[in-house]
């Protein structure tokens, strides 16, 4: 069972902090947006305000998760509730596009009934405090996200921040309805925002069914490889059939590593458990790496770099760093040579 270190604990509370302002200033925000929208009877501000809604749920789930997600690691979750955190993108994801139906369907309703806008240049000014105030909150959870790696936070900080694009709409749409006294301005703008918005939605559950299913990230496997090749070593001969389990902010990493066969069971042990420390002190997410060691089966001696090797059979023609295709790549069958007998 894991157990967390003082520093790990604080950055908990900083996350849980976050999570508390982001709660507050959303539902500030909305409950002026929902009180424009009384007032100014405007299509794209109801938009607007909907999907502040979206932002004031998805923040109290946000609260919630970030508490929950925080858990340590015990023995009916070995692996930390750290997964806690993409169903919590996948349901706001889910509930933004929710929102974007409701939003185009009352806009056609508006449309149709021609209904026209009140109080413009208030609605306007209404729209731009609120965008300014959902902006630097977006900015704050984007920066608390990035430095305490909390995809909850970044989750809300993206919601947050594309409702600041969605004021800035209202905000075109509302101008050019003041300007030109064209009514249907409104509705039209209100449709296009709905649009933008169920396309976010549906691109938020798309990446968090993703990583629910263990989807492969290249980005974080390539940052992987970097790391490998930092650390490199001549006993490491080749590193494949690498996977990562991902729970939130700890990440389980399995690979297969290729050591000279001669090495006794205490040698494999700590060489690897020596390269394993190393690779996650560079690793950008807590986690934890197991290692298969495979006997070289005399094999890679043309890039084998251990000397003084009692069993090689070529000498040392090529040396490679490791590569991302071989960490992709699943153990291929080695064939032995010289009348080894196969390794089981």
């Amino acid at each position: 069972m894991m157990k967390k270190n003082v520093q790990e604990l604080s950055e908990d509370r900083l996350r849980f902090r976050a999570a508390v302002v982001s709660v507050t200033v959303s539902t500030v925000v909305m409950s002026i947006k929902f009180w424009g929208v009384n007032l100014t009877h405007s299509q794209a501000l109801f938009s607007d305000a909907m999907e502040s809604i979206v932002n004031v749920v998805a923040s109290l789930l946000a609260l919630f998760l970030v508490y929950a997600a925080a858990k340590p690691a015990d023995k009916d979750h070995p692996y930390g509730h750290g997964k806690l955190e993409y169903f919590s993108a996948a349901f706001e994801g889910g509930l933004i596009t929710f929102a974007a139906m409701i939003i185009i369907v009352e806009a056609i309703q508006k449309l149709w009934a021609k209904s026209l806008v009140e109080k413009i240049d208030l609605g306007l000014w209404i729209v731009l405090i609120t965008g300014g105030v959902n902006l630097l909150l977006g900015l704050y959870l984007k920066h608390m996200a990035r430095k305490f790696k909390s995809d909850v936070l970044f989750a809300s900080a993206h919601h947050v921040l594309s409702d600041v694009w969605t004021s800035v709409g209202v905000l075109g749409g509302l101008g050019l309805v003041l300007l030109t006294g064209w009514w249907w301005l409104d509705g039209v703008t209100a449709l296009c925002i709905g649009l933008f918005l169920g396309r976010t939605g549906f691109s938020l559950v798309r990446k968090s069914g993703g990583a629910l299913m263990e989807e492969r990230d290249h980005d974080l496997l390539a940052h992987l490889v970097d790391i490998f090749n930092r650390h490199k070593r001549p006993y490491i001969i080749q590193i494949h059939h690498v996977r990562i389990v991902r729970s939130g902010r700890f990440h389980h990493i399995d690979a297969h590593v290729v050591c000279p066969e001669f090495w006794n069971i205490a040698d494999a042990h700590n060489r690897t458990n020596d390269f394993e420390h190393k690779v996650l002190n560079d690793y950008r997410f807590g986690g934890e790496i197991v290692f298969h060691v495979d006997p070289c089966r005399r094999a890679y001696c043309k890039k084998c770099e251990v000397e003084p090797c009692p069993i090689r059979r070529d000498p040392l023609t090529l040396r490679e760093p490791y590569k991302l295709s071989e960490l992709l790549d699943p153990e291929e069958p080695i064939e032995p040579k010289d009348g080894q007998e196969p390794v089981p």
